[in-house]
């Protein structure tokens, strides 16, 4: 098939892509590059057309040009403390935008379509491991606004004879075998990235509760592999034809049916790496469930889910992928975002970040001082340009690319 890919040179969107091609199907990627990496793309030999997924008059040609006759829509906003401080964003693009993305598909006649959903849609859940019956309960705007797309597509396929079926995702984690594709976010918010970071730094790792009921007191994951999640959207994409969403919901749960501590998984990232990690506790988050952990009995019926890597194989890989990139210049210059330092390490430049970024086009003054705002209300810390990139990105002001470039003119 020729498969239409929302977000494939993002993290898990990239991983996909590689798993089509290697089935042997066509793609073309749409990604706006908020979070995406051209590079990723680049890696995978794809045509990238870049741009909101749900503007019309790019599907249009997308549609036109490239004739997809299936789609993995994994694009989304996808930051749980984001959604509650702004949820506006979150359902113009997971709901909104989707339905835009659905209507063009039902224009042009593509009956096909995967959906990354998320586990964030059951809550809390009453039960362990968490099947497809429980309760969908969502505690946040990211969860309600992944379900609420759940319901249109169940809706389409009811109406329309489409063809669809959410993914719903528990933990991911690891990188590519070639260690060419890997998480790369601004900010980080995942474990394992962060348990390398503190390796590697010899900074403190936060670890946040330590008195919840599981059998150490830290909260208990089901981490899966990247690259086991992408494989099962081109297994889910493939048996669409043969399978019948509507008769069990048109949703399956991806994980691997074990659940992990943070203690665990710390531990696993020292075995690994042959290094200690220094532990900060910190009380719990708010909202934070002692323990999720999918049955993904339903999902190995149906598609035929399969999970070869365990929690060090995930740890290994997205350590080779993290030290790669280093060599190649991504991290360090992400790094160095996350610290609001410069790319180079030399003394920090007079001129400041948002003075560049609206020197170069990429902002209007107004946005730099709401930044400026949000983080002295935020952060406690002033007027400083510091770390104003990294909330001009959380306000979707400002992409990756430009975050990275506009560092880099500093240093010019």
């Amino acid at each position: 098939m020729q498969v239409l890919v929302t977000g494939g040179a993002g993290y898990v969107g990239a991983h996909v892509v590689r798993a089509l091609l290697r089935a042997g199907h066509g793609v073309v990627v749409v990604d706006d590059l908020s979070t995406g990496h051209r590079a990723f793309a680049e890696r995978n030999g794809v045509p990238l057309v870049q741009g909101d997924f749900g503007c019309p008059e790019l599907l249009e040609q997308v549609f036109a040009l490239h004739a997809p006759e299936a789609i993995v829509h994994v694009a989304g906003k996808a930051l749980v403390a984001e959604s509650v401080d702004d949820p506006a964003p979150y359902f113009a693009v997971n709901v909104a935008a989707g339905l835009r993305l659905l209507e063009a598909a039902r224009r042009h006649g593509v009956r096909r379509l995967v959906f990354s959903s998320t586990a964030a849609v059951y809550g809390v859940p009453s039960q362990q491991p968490i099947d497809e019956r429980c309760p969908r309960e969502p505690v946040n705007p990211y969860g309600a606004s992944k379900l609420a797309f759940e319901h249109a597509l169940a809706a389409y396929a009811g109406a329309y004879e489409m063809r669809v079926l959410a993914l719903r995702y528990f933990n991911v984690a690891g990188a590519s075998a070639e260690a060419d594709l890997g998480e790369l976010h601004t900010p980080e918010t995942h474990l394992v990235p962060n348990l390398l970071r503190a390796a590697r730094e010899g900074s403190p790792f936060r670890l946040y509760g330590t008195n919840y009921p599981t059998r150490d007191g830290t909260a208990e994951r089901d981490f899966i592999h990247v690259e086991d999640l992408a494989r099962a959207h081109v297994q889910a994409l493939e048996r669409l034809d043969i399978i019948d969403p509507l008769g069990f919901g048109c949703a399956l749960n991806l994980g691997t049916g074990k659940g992990v501590t943070v203690r665990e998984v710390a531990a696993a990232a020292e075995r690994v790496l042959g290094a200690g990690i220094e532990v900060s506790e910190r009380p719990r988050r708010p909202g934070d469930p002692p323990r999720l952990v999918a049955d993904p009995s339903l999902a190995r019926r149906v598609i035929g889910l399969h999970c070869a890597h365990d929690v060090d194989s995930m740890i290994r890989s997205a350590h080779r992928f993290a030290e790669a990139e280093r060599e190649r210049g991504g991290v360090e210059v992400v790094e160095e975002a996350l610290k609001g330092g410069d790319v180079n390490r030399s003394p920090r430049p007079r001129r400041r970040f948002g003075e560049v970024a609206v020197q170069r086009g990429y902002l209007s003054p107004e946005q730099v001082e709401r930044a400026l705002a949000i983080q002295r209300e935020r952060d406690g810390i002033g007027e400083s340009h510091k770390l104003v990139g990294l909330i001009l990105l959380e306000m979707g002001a400002l992409s990756n690319e430009q975050l990275i470039e506009t560092l880099r003119a500093m240093q010019g």
